[in-house]
């Protein structure tokens, strides 16, 4: 059972009761991530998300975490493009403590200057690991590939320039620029008492001020055609090709799911069975999409041998031109149709997940997707949709790419998969 409110502060609240659980999953989630800063900004809303975990006036560090894990709980967060979330899990008994600890961080962290200077050489090496992951370091890369210079291609880290920049004042004044109840959601899904919980989020929640009515102005992102590489002493070439997806919100998105499912979305899939069963060109492939206001990317990914790049990429190409959907009679759609249900409902099966989906659709879209509706939509998924989402996103084939590996022909590459 759903429950859609809002506080006197403009702060949203979903819940969603869950009789049968004995567990409970909170989440602050705040509408700002790396898209919402500017170039010399980057990476201070990731150092925000972690400035948070340093203490408050009423708890140290330790404290903080301390607290939920003696309870068998577990609290944590993320930074994402477009979003930044605190949650917890714990059992349905300490509904009251998540929210206590969630609402003491946001309200009273003390963002010690030792503390800030500690934790951006924790950033940095964070930073630098990613930078020994092929896969992350090519994700940042294909971003740039495909928005260029809009603030959707900057990394959601930073850059470690920026980080040594960041004073406690910078910090301090994004966070209260960003940090409003009108920006947020609080979703919470579980076992508890509808009333209990209504006068807990209003006492801890209830008293945060709305100084700053921010809205948010996305911009308009065009996808570019660029084709980018970056040099890595490593054995295999990892890929990244983009192609035109849809956005959040949008529900043709249903039908691009489909598609993707198909093409490139599990093991019997185009992609795999070609590239890695037929041509044994590969270990992992697969495709993959990313959606968000007003842009979407459609994603090829595969991680290969460099001797093996000319067959893959060709291929590949191939396979994009020839499909086609004369291939998909109505078994195949009932047979995928039946793959996006369950791997959507498999996917709610528990109490975290069914916050976080919630906590977003209701920060971005201001509304709540039951899963009958989800699943009604995807039933509706027909030939006419899937031609329509075919022919604007697939059929106009790769538009950009990212190439990681050893001695990368950027040049050489493209001219394979154009």
């Amino acid at each position: 059972m759903y429950n859609l409110y809002t506080l006197k502060n403009g702060l949203r609240i979903v819940t969603e009761y869950i009789e049968h659980v004995n567990s409970i999953s909170v989440g602050l989630f705040v509408e700002n991530g790396s898209r919402n800063e500017t170039e010399v900004e980057n990476g201070i809303s990731h150092f925000i998300e972690h400035m948070l975990f340093k203490g408050t006036k009423n708890r140290s560090a330790k404290k903080l975490v301390e607290e939920i894990e003696n309870v068998g709980g577990q609290l944590n967060a993320y930074t994402s493009k477009e979003s930044t979330c605190y949650y917890v899990k714990s059992l349905d008994t300490h509904i009251d403590l998540c929210l206590d600890i969630i609402s003491d961080m946001l309200f009273n962290s003390v963002f010690n200057e030792e503390e800030i200077e500690k934790e951006k050489r924790v950033v940095n090496e964070e930073i630098n690991m990613s930078e020994d992951t092929p896969e992350e370091v090519l994700t940042d890369l294909h971003a740039k590939a495909v928005f260029g210079e809009d603030s959707l291609a900057y990394p959601i880290l930073g850059y470690e320039e920026n980080i040594n920049s960041f004073s406690r004042k910078d910090i301090i004044d994004y966070l209260s620029r960003y940090y409003t109840p009108t920006n947020s959601v609080i979703s919470i899904c579980g076992k508890f008492n509808q009333k209990d919980i209504e006068a807990l989020v209003d006492k801890y929640f209830g008293v945060w001020e709305n100084k700053n009515n921010v809205h948010i102005k996305y911009s308009i992102p065009r996808q570019e055609k660029f084709y980018l590489g970056e040099d890595k002493k490593i054995e295999q070439l990892h890929v990244n090709l983009g192609l035109k997806g849809t956005a959040l919100g949008d529900d043709r998105g249903y039908s691009l799911i489909l598609l993707n499912n198909i093409l490139g979305g599990g093991a019997s899939s185009i992609l795999f069975q070609k590239l890695r069963e037929d041509l044994g060109a590969c270990y992992s492939v697969y495709s993959y999409l990313l959606a968000y206001k007003n842009i979407g990317v459609l994603n090829i990914y595969a991680g290969l041998g460099p001797s093996y790049a000319k067959v893959a990429l060709e291929e590949t190409r191939d396979i994009l031109s020839k499909f086609s959907i004369n291939d998909i009679n109505h078994e195949s759609l009932l047979i995928n149709k039946e793959k996006i249900k369950a791997s959507y409902i498999l996917g709610l099966e528990s109490t975290s997940s069914r916050m976080f989906s919630n906590g977003k659709s209701m920060l971005f879209l201001n509304k709540i997707s039951t899963p009958d509706k989800i699943i009604e939509k995807i039933d509706n998924i027909d030939l006419e949709s899937i031609e329509e989402v075919y022919l604007d996103c697939i059929k106009p084939g790769v538009m950009n790419g990212a190439f990681v590996g050893h001695n990368v022909n950027v040049e050489e590459l493209k001219n394979l998969i154009k």
